[in-house]
């Protein structure tokens, strides 16, 4: 029954992935067969075209780089219809409150000092030698470390290979391949750029119903239809992420590239929003919905028994305030609020609510910094926790934290990220002290 299992679920995406190429053949056809035979030659390729596209998240553009955008080495690349870049940075955490705990004894990032670094090569082609227009080959890996494993978790391996398209003048996109879905669904990124970006503190709910995320992949087919004033609705047919976390993934497809470890299924997400750019006469609006749903057995802590039907249901809203520049419309203060629930049954975090409040370009003459204040609470579930007091163990019933961070662009394709976060109920259990974690991250783009 479970070879049978993964057979369909091999049969599913495989028939995605098929989907996807008659997708873009009938749209190139399509679009051949309306043109005029004096028809015009297509628009001119940018290397802003090799960017990461079709995501929730963006990349700050080629010329936002440690190396010239204009160099000898991005010209002959981009000659090819290739670019290459780099992405890589330390990340350090410490609680400023109590001395450090024994590494046995730690049970949250920051009790004792915590740092991480990565190392992230991404090379992407326009496969302008196949004559397509508005299509991209993306592909990267990672190398990611952590000084406390269940935070990383540490890993060197794939972290993303697929194929992107556009049809349609922008109202078609489509992904298929190896993608980390943290950077296409659900929108955790404030001020929605990777470089100035923060996810909330602790938003793990749709890692927990198995979304593929950084620095994890999966296989994944992923659609994107923009409809009429400015709606959209996205849907993706992901392989799990192992139900037992991040270093069990790793654990068990230390490369990445196994496409279906035993007991992972499908994954489905859907979303459906309002996204509204900013300009001269409007303000910035973004409201997302949706829900991801899978089939992969998880342990039901009621019953003891494994059981299918995990699920997390999302909503957020952000919407831009006010308005500090005319020439520049996204600069300004905007205001944001997050919802999520996953069954108690299933998954120690439960609930999470968050409202945060940000400012881009906080200072005039800084038009790339952020300044963020982000407050959440987690709920951890009942059925998990009274299952711990049972055991005779001491635990927090839900986790509340405040956060303000300030993220500057110190000078090209180089970003530091400082911030403060007072976390009360940092671990399920034991029941520690709450914590005032210094957080500083640095980022450099290559």
């Amino acid at each position: 029954m479970k070879e049978w299992s993964q057979r369909r679920i091999k049969a599913l995406i495989a028939v995605a992935l098929m989907l996807c190429g008659v997708l873009v053949s009938n749209a190139q056809s399509n679009e051949a067969s309306q043109r005029l035979p004096d028809s015009p030659t297509p628009a001119e390729r940018t290397i802003e075209g090799l960017n990461y596209l079709g995501g929730d998240a963006a990349m700050p553009p080629f010329s936002d780089s440690v190396i010239d955008v204009d160099s000898a080495f991005r010209n002959a690349l981009f000659r090819k219809g290739l670019a290459f870049r780099v992405i890589t940075g330390p990340q350090y955490t410490q609680n400023m409150l109590d001395p450090p705990v024994s590494a046995e004894e730690q049970v949250y990032v920051g009790q004792r000092a915590f740092e991480s670094s990565f190392v992230q090569p991404i090379l992407s082609s326009d496969l302008r030698q196949l004559h397509l227009q508005h299509a991209q080959l993306y592909m990267g890996g990672v190398w990611n470390w952590a000084s406390w494993n269940p935070a990383g978790p540490k890993s060197l391996q794939l972290w993303a290979l697929y194929f992107y398209k556009e049809i349609g003048n922008d109202r078609l996109e489509v992904k298929a391949g190896y993608i980390a879905n943290n950077m296409n669904f659900v929108g955790l990124f404030v001020g929605g750029s990777t470089a100035t970006g923060a996810q909330g503190v602790y938003a793990v709910l749709p890692y927990e119903a198995g979304m593929s995320y950084f620095p994890l992949t999966a296989p994944s087919f992923n659609v994107r239809i923009r409809g009429p004033e400015n709606t959209y609705i996205k849907t993706a047919a992901q392989r799990s992420i192992d139900p037992n976390g991040g270093p069990a993934e790793v654990a068990r497809n230390h490369t990445g590239f196994r496409f279906t470890p035993r007991g992972d299924k499908l994954v489905l997400i859907n979303e459906g929003g309002y996204l509204r750019a900013a300009s001269g006469d409007a303000h910035e609006a973004w409201f997302r919905a949706g829900a991801i749903y899978n089939t992969t057995p998880y342990r039901n802590e009621t019953t003891g028994l494994l059981a299918s039907g995990n699920y997390c249901a999302y909503a957020l809203m952000d919407y831009q305030l006010l308005k500090s520049n005319r020439e520049h419309p996204k600069q300004g203060l905007y205001a944001g609020g997050s919802f999520m629930t996953v069954p108690q049954t299933m998954n120690p975090y439960s609930r999470y609510y968050e409202a945060r409040l940000y400012k881009k370009a906080p200072v005039r003459s800084r038009p790339d910094d952020v300044l963020s204040f982000v407050a959440s609470r987690t709920g951890y579930s009942r059925i998990f926790t009274n299952n711990l007091v049972s055991e005779g163990k001491t635990v927090w019933r839900a986790g509340t934290t405040a956060t303000g961070s300030y993220s500057l662009r110190a000078s090209r394709g180089n970003y530091l990220s400082l911030g403060f976060s007072y976390v009360g109920g940092p671990a399920i259990t034991p029941r520690v002290p709450n914590a005032l974690n210094i957080v500083a991250n640095w980022t450099l783009f290559f």
